[in-house]
């Protein structure tokens, strides 16, 4: 079955992010702006880059959305940060209403529309644990029963980690949460043109049947300044160094090193 993954990188969308603009050439000026921009360049080179490169199922797509105006030296260095990871897929486009153009650019990457495939959605300063795709994969076989019965089923990996990266490495805390977005898969029928992105994140479970995995931690969830949800982007709640023991789950699950991660937030 395709997998097919979706990350937005600074997309100016029309619609789509909690804060609001009046403008597209407002919403350019916000998201890329320098600082704004170095941050989510740190966050995407230490977290979701490397659990995107070192998935144990290596059979899927991992397509980025920019916009065609993305600054060129910007550009530039996402290509050069990705151009190692033959899943992914950079993709250029005009701005326009959020929900049509993710549904245009997931639909349009169906190898064969008639069969279904499995989809999720990730935000580039998070990360995924490196068995994601294929516990995705084990999750729609345990789920068959519904899926047999449901053009569009939700799979949910409810278990994982708060965290805060920076110049001292990795701060974290397990936590649950469901329908966080991050660790969010949806089985698609055959025929059905619904994507993961037609639906808000914590909302899916008003649509369709979701099935929820809590057994391992599978995520990591990133708190910053320039978070899009308000709640997280005011979350001032303490979170503790990475013991040694952590530290070695995190390379394990997630392939975050606390040296890069220190490395990486130290410059620029």
């Amino acid at each position: 079955m395709q997998v097919i993954g979706l990350c937005r990188f600074s997309y100016p969308a029309i619609g789509g992010y909690q804060i609001q603009h009046e403008t597209i050439d407002e919403r350019r000026r916000y998201l890329y702006s320098p600082a704004r921009l170095d941050e989510r360049f740190r966050l995407f080179e230490s977290s979701t880059l490397p659990c995107i490169r070192e998935q144990t199922d290596e059979d899927f797509e991992f397509l980025i959305v920019i916009g065609n105006c993305l600054p060129k030296e910007r550009y530039e260095r996402l290509m050069d940060l990705t151009a190692g990871i033959r899943q992914i897929r950079i993709l250029r486009r005009e701005p326009a209403q959020h929900r049509t153009a993710m549904k245009e650019v997931l639909n349009s990457s169906r190898k064969d529309p008639d069969q279904p495939c499995l989809q999720f959605r990730h935000d580039d300063d998070d990360a995924v644990s490196v068995d994601f795709v294929e516990r995705l994969r084990i999750a729609a076989h345990d789920s068959r029963g519904v899926i047999e019965r449901n053009r569009t089923v939700g799979i949910d990996f409810n278990n994982g980690f708060l965290a805060r990266f920076g110049p001292d490495g990795v701060r974290a805390k397990p936590i649950f949460n469901s329908l966080l977005g991050v660790g969010l898969g949806m089985y698609v029928a055959g025929k059905c043109t619904q994507t993961i992105m037609s639906f808000t994140h914590n909302r899916i479970g008003r649509f369709m049947p979701v099935v929820s995995f809590p057994d391992a931690p599978m995520w990591v969830r990133a708190l910053n300044s320039f978070n899009d949800s308000h709640q997280a982007r005011n979350d001032t709640r303490e979170l503790p160094l990475l013991s040694a023991e952590v530290e070695n789950e995190f390379v394990a699950r997630f392939a975050i090193d606390q040296n890069t991660v220190r490395k990486i937030h130290s410059t620029g």
